[in-house]
């Protein structure tokens, strides 16, 4: 197994942004990140009993630290989508906002693990000589986490306007269809012909809108947490160069380590503000 030590940098980089990946069925199409997927999974249950162990034990009385804190998160993510939302928002939206707002923290926290570290001590001991422990770093998993958002909005639109309705609104917004048709007028007929245009022209516009959604709703996350990735790696082979590239290494990297954590913060904030966007844009018309 190669190491490190013998590796150029170059190498070194493309190793740590390797992973473990296995092919579906004869290979020729699908693969499956092994390491995205199990390291989401793990995450998303811990975080979500950690919250369910807290909820269990609260008390009406003297909340306990633990208990104080949740009910931070939970005030905090209610507030903000109270400002968007202004239907029901406590039987969907809220507990799908919470949801996604924590999970996403977990998963890009993830990226403050030493690379290194976790290579020697944790992942090639098991075994595994690729391991990426960013969830959030692998396009498939934010453009899952999008899409999974996008089927959401479709669902809620659907639910709101009605089949028809929705279908309605794909031919007849933002310009409208034959508003100035009226009989026996040369305005009219003139609004007649141009209607299958308008229509037309209202579905590319919509189409536009729904494609767009999940490809900015997932690279905006994905794009940043693999950036943030790869400045670590920078950062550590900096330190590998000597003494005076491990000082200068260790202060760069404890400076963006800093500055990472808002990234970190923020990146799962903007991801939960426009999941609440997104389905509030769903009960509402043009």
């Amino acid at each position: 197994m190669a190491t490190e030590q013998t590796l150029t940098p170059s190498e070194y980089i493309t190793h740590h942004l390797t992973f473990n990946s296995k092919p579906v069925g004869d290979g020729s199409f699908w693969m499956l990140n092994y390491d995205s997927l199990i390291m989401s999974v793990i995450l998303g249950v811990l975080v979500m009993g950690l919250i369910w162990w807290v909820a269990r034990s609260a008390t009406s009385g003297v909340p306990s630290k633990g208990q104080a804190f949740v009910e931070l998160i939970f005030g905090f993510v209610d507030e903000q989508v109270k400002n968007i939302f202004h239907g029901d928002r406590h039987s969907f939206i809220a507990p799908t906002a919470l949801t996604v707002f924590l999970w996403v923290l977990a998963m890009n926290a993830m990226d403050f693990l030493p690379v290194d570290v976790m290579h020697h001590f944790v992942y090639a001991p098991l075994g595994l000589e690729h391991w990426r422990s960013v969830p959030t770093s692998d396009i498939n998993t934010t453009f899952a986490l999008a899409l999974a958002v996008w089927f959401l909005m479709i669902f809620f639109s659907i639910k709101a306007k009605g089949l028809g309705g929705w279908v309605h609104e794909l031919f007849y917004a933002p310009f409208g269809g034959a508003k100035f048709f009226k009989p026996k007028s040369a305005l009219g007929y003139l609004g007649l012909l141009l209607s299958p245009l308008l229509f037309v022209a209202n579905f590319a516009f919509n189409m536009i809108e729904y494609i767009s959604k999940p490809l900015s709703h997932s690279l905006r996350l994905f794009g940043n947490m693999y950036a943030g990735e790869v400045i670590f790696l920078l950062l550590g082979l900096w330190a590998a160069t000597g003494l005076t590239g491990a000082f200068f290494g260790a202060i760069l990297g404890a400076g963006w380590s800093i500055f990472h954590i808002l990234i970190v913060a923020l990146q799962a904030f903007i991801f939960m503000m426009l999941t609440v966007v997104y389905l509030a844009m769903a009960h509402e018309s043009h």
